[in-house]
């Protein structure tokens, strides 16, 4: 397994992942509209944005999530990562490809020089919660989000 930027043909694979509940989405059968390229493109060409992908061998997109560098003046001047829209295609789910991708964003993060990782997790995905928990995230703040 193999965690690298996405490619702009990958991108139908990403949204797939992202629409995945508990069943597998055809890349095929995702419609790729100009918002999703927009916003694929402004992370393609932000240093401080990442959209990884998990990938097999073949080059099969198995897992994804998003990782945005935040610059701060706490924790000495140190980076943070904001990692976000963490998936795994759902008939690779319970294999450890979730720990092996939060693994190597974590390492990833800590190569640029980041002192901390932090993610949110929406209050009524508990089998997320455990998952993260798991990886070491505590619970640390309360969210919240103002829709505009």
């Amino acid at each position: 397994m193999i965690l690298r930027p996405a490619t702009r043909a990958e991108l139908p694979a990403v949204l797939a992942l992202l629409a995945d509940g508990e069943r597998v989405v055809d890349p095929v059968s995702v419609r790729v509209d100009e918002a999703h390229e927009r916003a694929f493109a402004a992370i393609e060409a932000d240093p401080r944005n990442e959209m990884l992908v998990l990938a097999d061998a073949r080059g099969t997109v198995l897992g994804c999530l998003q990782a945005t560098y935040i610059p701060g003046l706490g924790r000495g001047g140190a980076e943070r990562a904001l990692i976000e829209a963490v998936r795994i295609r759902a008939d690779r789910r319970g294999a450890g490809l979730g720990r092996r991708l939060m693994e190597l964003a974590a390492e990833r993060a800590r190569g640029r020089g980041c002192a901390l990782v932090q993610l949110t997790s929406n209050k009524e995905r508990a089998d997320a919660h455990r998952f993260y928990a798991s990886l070491g995230y505590a619970r640390s703040h309360e969210g919240f989000k103002l829709p505009l």
